[in-house]
């Protein structure tokens, strides 16, 4: 964060993080934020090395429904270059989720599905 020694250790420096932001271009902040929503959906659902331990099909429903209304609002601010990679990332995320639910939603009932349409295998 910031190497000024009159801050205290462990204190964080807003203002140096405020600066750092202003710095990083749009495209980097939506497609990092997308990343990590992918990320957390991917424990949540339980296909992490721990699997179960961290599954929680509720978290995993809200986490991926986010993920697409992102993808949504911004593939047009992205660029394909971008938002291929991310909308097949989502898709299988949804993919997993219906095949981790004991009771699978009906077709565009799945999350994020308001946004991307029927999701199919």
């Amino acid at each position: 964060m910031s190497d000024d020694p009159t801050t205290e250790p462990g204190s964080t420096d807003f203002d140096a993080m405020t600066r750092d932001i202003a710095e990083v271009p749009a495209v980097e902040v939506i497609v990092t934020v997308a990343v990590n929503l992918m990320s957390a959906s991917a424990v949540k659902l339980g296909l992490t090395d721990e699997g179960e331990q961290h599954k929680d099909l509720d978290e995993a429903r809200k986490l991926v429904h986010a993920l697409a209304g992102l993808l949504d609002a911004s593939t047009t601010e992205i660029s394909s270059f971008h938002a291929a990679p991310l909308r097949d990332g989502l898709k299988s995320l949804q993919l997993a989720f219906r095949e981790a639910s004991l009771v699978p939603d009906e077709p565009g009932q799945g999350p994020g599905e308001k946004y991307t349409g029927p999701v199919f295998g």
